[in-house]
């Protein structure tokens, strides 16, 4: 029977508390798209409103997550709604902790600065991208950037990595990117920046209604 307040699941074969990657992916998505939403409305309406709720829910999400169980995250709960019927990815639950502990001490300081203070500056601004750097690489590459400095504070060996990335092996056939892709790659960006070159003016221009009132 599952605790009250634990950190991560125990499944069989697995050594170590584990969590649902596919989930925790999900739910950096939601965070994502929600903390980019708030800055949007600072970058192109100064409205701070959004943002200071957004903080708020990180920051209490966060809490649960690391000082209860991750089970009753609001956010973890709704990826796995998202995610329930996709067969789970297990990683090992001590290195997301500590990643989840970054974000609490990066949360607070934002929460400190923009609720308590109620005030932003060039350190409010770095701390929201370093967040949404961490939520984008976590959502759209299964990368968990906090994680890579886990092994840096704790000498035990680290493991169930998402992909396994922390356990070498050798690259399958699928995985490998030949020369031909990478030159391809190189075209591709210097017939994009061709094209911004040659049809710069055309890109300028703005668009005009395609069906006019008559």
């Amino acid at each position: 029977m599952n605790k009250l307040i634990q950190f991560g699941e125990k499944v069989e074969g697995y050594e170590i508390p584990v969590l649902n990657e596919r989930e925790i992916r999900a739910a950096a998505g939601l965070l994502f798209l929600a903390t980019y939403t708030s800055l949007m409305f600072i970058a192109f309406k100064g409205n701070f409103i959004p943002v200071k709720f957004v903080i708020t829910f990180f920051l209490l999400d966060l809490l649960i997550r690391v000082l209860i169980n991750p089970r009753f995250s609001p956010s973890l709960i709704a990826g796995r709604l998202i995610v329930r019927n996709q067969h789970p990815e297990y990683v090992g639950a001590p290195q997301k902790k500590f990643a989840w502990t970054i974000g609490i001490v990066l949360s607070s300081i934002m929460f400190f600065f923009f609720i308590v203070v109620n005030a932003y500056s060039p350190i409010t601004a770095l701390i929201c991208l370093i967040c949404l750097l961490f939520l984008f690489f976590e959502a759209a590459f299964g990368i968990c950037l906090g994680c890579i400095f886990y092994p840096w504070f704790n000498k035990r060996k680290v493991g169930h990595c998402t992909g396994e990335v922390c356990t070498v092996s050798e690259r399958k056939h699928i995985q490998k990117v030949s020369k031909v892709q990478i030159l391809m790659l190189m075209l591709f960006f210097v017939i994009l920046l061709a094209a911004i070159l040659l049809l710069n003016e055309q890109y300028s221009k703005a668009p005009h209604a395609l069906f006019k009132q008559l």
